[in-house]
């Protein structure tokens, strides 16, 4: 008898913490702001973060899901992160291009998020143009998000802006008390995006040649926004060896387009795109597709890596 009520109790008071968990999980208080008072903001990736921070200034607080060096679209979030991501008093994340927080952040019951693929059009990369294979890149969920839309939205300063009025909406109402400011802070932002725009578009008007090469196609939005033509390496991998049919076709556009350089990017391994311009004679570059700033990046932040991509551009397109 004495075994029972004890087992009783037991279970009895197991249901009362269970209810204060649920309560506490539910009192916008429990994690939504730190200590000082600050908005806890729970960024998805770099392009996520920068948004955050240069939209929330001193009024946030933003942890970034994916540490520098790590490659976006291979992501797993620990528990102690999908936790983190119930509690945040915004979350503002890219759906699409990483599963794991995609999933996380449906889980979350979140009240207030950015999905920047919601803020701006996205569009189909990788079909077939003027008779040339447009290939989309590595592997599905690394260069197309659903329905086979293009992700890489942020490398176009143009759609970037459209993103960070979106951002701006949903942190202010997260935290209305500081509307003002966040308002402020996006009008900085985006008219030093307008700026970033000219830049590029000034910059490669006058040019030699319009198509460039890359190992991963994450340059989609970029190309398009001043008219040039992305071609990519590998079809599904950015590891992987293109086919010989491949390396065929990829002697001809060189020719034909007068291509210069082979670009890879910082993360992924150069291999293949080193081996390919030794076999084509070509240069070798990095073009930055700004998933993650590290010590090898060549700028300290999104406008940094921006310029130094505009200028490997430049030079590979032979920009007068």
């Amino acid at each position: 008898m004495n075994i029972r009520r004890h087992i009783i109790t037991a279970g009895l008071a197991g249901a009362s913490v269970l209810g204060l968990l649920a309560l506490s999980a539910c009192s916008p208080a429990s994690g939504a702001r730190t200590e000082d008072g600050k908005l806890r903001v729970t960024a998805s990736f770099y392009p996520m973060e920068f948004l955050a921070q240069q939209i929330g200034g001193k009024h946030v607080e933003v942890t970034d899901l994916t540490k520098p060096g790590v490659e976006p679209h291979d992501l797993e979030l620990t528990p102690k992160q999908t936790g983190q991501l119930g509690e945040s008093g915004a979350i503002v994340y890219l759906k699409g291009l990483q599963p794991a927080v995609d999933a996380a952040v449906a889980q979350s019951g979140a009240k207030h998020v950015a999905d920047a693929a919601a803020l701006t059009s996205l569009e189909k990369h990788g079909t077939e143009v003027d008779g040339h294979h447009h290939t989309t890149g590595d592997n599905h969920s690394h260069s197309e998000s659903e329905g086979g839309k293009d992700p890489h939205i942020w490398l176009d300063p143009v759609k970037y802006a459209e993103v960070a009025k979106g951002v701006n909406k949903t942190l202010a109402q997260a935290d209305p008390a500081h509307k003002a400011d966040f308002q402020k802070n996006t009008d900085v932002l985006v008219k030093k995006l307008d700026g970033l725009n000219k830049e590029f578009r000034d910059g490669l008007k006058k040019r030699s040649s319009d198509t460039f090469l890359t190992t991963h196609a994450a340059f989609g939005y970029l190309a398009e926004r001043y008219g040039l033509t992305e071609e990519s390496i590998s079809g599904l991998d950015p590891e992987a060896e293109p086919s010989a049919h491949r390396i065929r076709d990829l002697h001809t556009l060189a020719a034909e387009h007068h291509v210069s350089t082979v670009f890879f990017e910082t993360i992924a391994n150069p291999a293949t795109a080193k081996a390919l311009a030794g076999d084509l004679h070509l240069k070798t570059d990095v073009l930055d597709p700004l998933e993650g700033i590290t010590g090898k990046s060549r700028g300290r932040d999104y406008f940094g890596v921006q310029r130094a991509n505009l200028a490997a551009l430049q030079k590979a397109l032979g920009s007068k």
